[in-house]
């Protein structure tokens, strides 16, 4: 469907134009008719279909000047999201689309000082982005008034639940008219979600695009085995081997993240860390840095990168696999986008396998070993589909030290070497 079929304002359309973009996505296409008729939305894509257009738009299109009776101080717009660089990743498309119309947008988040987003709110707002601390920091010193709300967005909700904003999220919903337009967004769609939905929302219209399970297949996936100390020496070595220059890296942790960057820099490889540890300042300077190409490698975790929306990453790697599989396929969604290919490459230590059966499950798809880049082979472990009862008692019979096999024949002193021999490797192993 194109933009314009959807029937928005004349200076919208021009926004779009300029950005180059003609055609809606399908979940532009399905959410944009019904949030211009003021229904409420229950919206389920993952980050890079489209979704945040997918409620801007509309929003911008209700959007008419101020009369000058009404207060200025008022946002009648209210999008909550749960991190800083989501947030201001929502406000530049505000800007973006709403650049031919005067519009009031202000972004508020924390781990800065207040001062400039207390002028802005003072000044007047007609769109507010914010994450749900800062907030209500701000109203409770009364330079939020939330009761002229008449659009509320939750963007990433199911984060924002995992982060434990839902009581944050009750105090602004207390604070907003009960009678209002309500857009919830999510990847996913855990129960808590859906009984926040239930509860906010008023007769919606549900819109969930194709499983991101059955859109990850212009992505070639692999697997490496390797130790957990070896994985950095090979992230460098897969790096070199294919001359990547834009590459986004999930690690477990921010330690990690920060041991990671040190490790790589040491190898002549340039990259940076996004965290919550790191200041604002610093963390959208290394986003913006791997936006226009002067950063090859970002290396980031889970929460950090939900404002990450960049085009034309090439590679997307799983340092550390991910506990949930929903979090892997939000991973790798990040690269392959608008129909181009892209690369999903994972590392998995022997701690890691049962992560690795589980997004293999979830995908119904055995995801390929890789062999390390100086042309060696995978670890021990040699196959990277989930192992069958068939298969663990096959092994149960091979295996070394059991009645039978090797054991059979063995004098009963050579048993009892060997399983000394055993004993002691083993506690060398945990000494």
């Amino acid at each position: 469907m194109k933009f314009i079929d959807l029937r928005l304002s004349e200076p919208i359309l021009r926004a779009v134009a300029d950005e180059g973009y003609h055609t809606a996505t399908p979940i532009q296409a399905q959410v944009i008719p019904h949030a211009l008729t003021g229904r409420d939305v229950l919206g389920c894509a993952r980050t890079g279909t489209g979704k945040t257009a997918a409620f801007a738009l509309p929003v911008l299109h209700g959007f008419n000047k101020r009369s000058a009776s009404e207060t200025r101080r008022r946002p009648r717009h209210l999008v909550l999201c749960p991190t800083r660089e989501l947030a201001v990743q929502i406000g530049l498309s505000f800007e973006t689309y709403g650049r031919y119309m005067s519009l009031r947008c202000a972004v508020v988040y924390g781990g800065v000082d207040q001062a400039k987003q207390v002028r802005a709110l003072r000044n007047g707002v007609d769109v507010l982005v914010a994450t749900p601390g800062r907030l209500l920091d701000l109203a409770d010193q009364g330079h939020a008034a939330l009761d002229g709300v008449q659009t509320l967005v939750l963007d990433e909700a199911d984060r924002m639940l995992d982060m434990g904003f839902m009581p944050d999220i009750r105090r602004v919903l207390s604070q907003v008219p009960q009678r209002r337009q309500t857009m919830l967004f999510s990847a996913t769609m855990p129960k808590e979600f859906r009984r926040l939905a239930d509860r906010i929302l008023h007769k919606p219209v549900s819109v969930q695009v194709a499983d991101a399970s059955n859109d990850v297949d212009q992505i070639d996936q692999s697997v490496h085995f390797v130790e957990r100390r070896q994985k950095a020496d090979l992230l460098a070595q897969v790096v070199r081997r294919h001359s990547i220059t834009r590459a986004l890296v999930f690690t477990r942790t921010k330690r990690g993240a920060d041991r990671l960057v040190r490790h790589l820099q040491v190898r002549g490889l340039n990259a940076e860390a996004i965290h919550g540890n790191k200041s604002q300042s610093r963390r959208l300077k290394s986003l913006e840095r791997f936006r226009s190409g002067r950063l090859s490698l970002l290396i980031a975790t889970d929460v950090a990168s939900r404002g990450i929306d960049v085009d034309g990453i090439s590679h997307v790697f799983n340092y550390d696999l991910p506990h949930e599989p929903e979090t892997y396929v939000h991973r790798i969604g990040r690269t392959g986008r608008a129909g181009r290919s892209g690369t999903a490459v994972s590392f998995c230590d022997g701690d890691e396998r049962g992560h690795l059966d589980a997004i293999q499950r979830r995908l119904q798809t055995r995801i390929r070993i890789d062999c390390e880049p100086d042309g060696g082979h995978p670890s021990k472990i040699t196959s990277a589909a989930p192992a069958t009862d068939a298969d663990r008692k096959d092994r149960q019979r091979r295996a070394p030290g059991r009645t039978g096999g090797a054991r059979r024949g063995r004098s009963k002193k050579a048993r009892r070497q060997v399983s000394a021999g055993t004993t002691s490797r083993n506690l060398n192993r945990h000494a």
